[in-house]
């Protein structure tokens, strides 16, 4: 059975910083990485390509780096410089050949 796992989010100053952690059971591996803010639709922040690229939302570009570890199915997000527009759950995605696989989110908050 899948699963997905999110951890790390927590209350932060601005201008602080969050490593967010994915972990996946099920031989899946999560690539992409969203957020949402209660009453709007779900936003991609960032992911990673089957060629290791990766790409991010205008929003967060250089500040977050997204990063995995297929071998031990994990997937990070490198939260820098965060800002009180940062404030969101967030959630890892995964797909696999037909279903594709969400956490059940870690929420971030950023004060100002």
């Amino acid at each position: 059975q899948v699963q997905l796992v999110e951890s790390g989010g927590g209350l932060v100053q601005a201008g602080g910083t969050l490593r967010l952690l994915c972990t996946a059971t099920g031989n899946i591996n999560p690539n992409a990485w969203y957020r949402q803010v209660p009453g709007k639709q779900r936003e991609l922040v960032a992911t990673l390509t089957d060629g290791g690229s990766t790409r991010y939302a205008d929003s967060v570009k250089g500040r977050f780096t997204i990063s995995r570890d297929n071998a031990k199915h994990l997937l990070y997000l490198q939260m820098n410089s965060l800002k009180s527009e940062d404030t969101a759950v967030y959630y890892c995605y995964g797909r696999g050949q037909i279903t594709t696989y969400w956490g059940r989110g870690t929420q971030v908050t950023v004060s100002s």
